[in-house]
């Protein structure tokens, strides 16, 4: 068994219509496995840290044993939760005007779901080009915005 998890996961929204997607690509066991979905009354943000939640707990699902995880992404909103998840447990999730964070919910699921696991982000550059090496987040991209395409008509 492989003790690495890769994952790659993008989002986007239609944001006139409110209409998203999401995408992941997990690659585990020597297998590539392909997850995504739309959402209605979303945005893009939404998508892209429901990418991450859906693959991370597809992963809980198969309840293997695995080591370690790598997401990689291009959302600097999904980076940035990691880095400031004291700051929402001290703040009690809330802004300084005492309002709920916005996504409060999905915030609080992925931060749940990352606590006990050794997981590394990589924050790569959005909307790439195609080079010499396959690059999967090429894909999840493509995949959520085709899915928001179709889902719009």
């Amino acid at each position: 068994m492989n003790s690495v998890i890769e994952i790659f996961t993008d989002g986007s929204c239609h944001t006139q219509k409110l209409i998203g997607a999401w995408a992941s690509i997990i690659f585990m066991n020597n297998q590539k496995v392909v997850l995504s979905g739309v959402e209605h009354e979303t945005t893009h943000n939404r998508m892209e840290i429901l990418a991450v939640v859906n693959a991370i707990k597809h992963i809980h699902q198969l309840n293997e044993g695995f080591k370690n995880i790598i997401i990689v992404s291009d959302s600097q909103y999904v980076i940035g939760l990691v880095n400031r998840q004291h700051k929402f447990l001290a703040s009690h999730f809330k802004t300084k005007s005492g309002n709920d964070i916005r996504n409060i919910d999905l915030v609080k699921e992925f931060l749940h779901l990352i606590k006990k696991l050794n997981i590394e982000f990589v924050k790569i550059k959005a909307h790439q080009k195609p080079g010499s090496t396959m690059n999967y987040n090429i894909e999840v991209d493509k995949l959520s915005r085709k899915l928001v395409r179709e889902a719009v008509r």
